[in-house]
């Protein structure tokens, strides 16, 4: 986003991401904190399942980008984490994340490093 974008946020209630062939691209931005991840992530398993379905079938969906802002205390507590990792690895530009951690006391492993914030 810019400076004077619109957004939609929603919190609470059902979640789901369920584009059709044909609706106009959008770029995601995912928020989560502690086990607030669980629904996300199966959210960025589903746009990672549609980037690698239109690679090798040229399916019709129209993706966007999503980028995961998640928090937790310490970076034993990012669950998924090195999934995570893999799905920005595997999809480059399109699958992105910066994770938050608000009380780390130990050092932060070298592949986390580059997407940590906070501490």
């Amino acid at each position: 986003c810019t400076l004077d974008s619109e957004v939609a946020l929603r919190v609470g209630g059902d979640f789901f991401f369920d584009p059709q062939p044909g609706d106009s691209p959008v770029n995601l931005v995912l928020i989560a904190g502690g086990v607030g991840i669980n629904p996300l992530f199966s959210i960025l398993l589903h746009i990672a399942d549609l980037h690698e379905y239109q690679e090798s079938k040229g399916n019709r969906h129209k993706l966007g980008t999503a980028k995961l802002y998640y928090s937790a205390k310490n970076t034993s507590e990012l669950l998924f984490k090195k999934n995570i990792l893999g799905l920005m690895k595997a999809f480059p530009g399109k699958i992105s994340c910066c994770f938050h951690v608000t009380q780390q006391h130990s050092q932060i492993c070298e592949e986390l490093q580059p997407h940590i914030t906070g501490t």
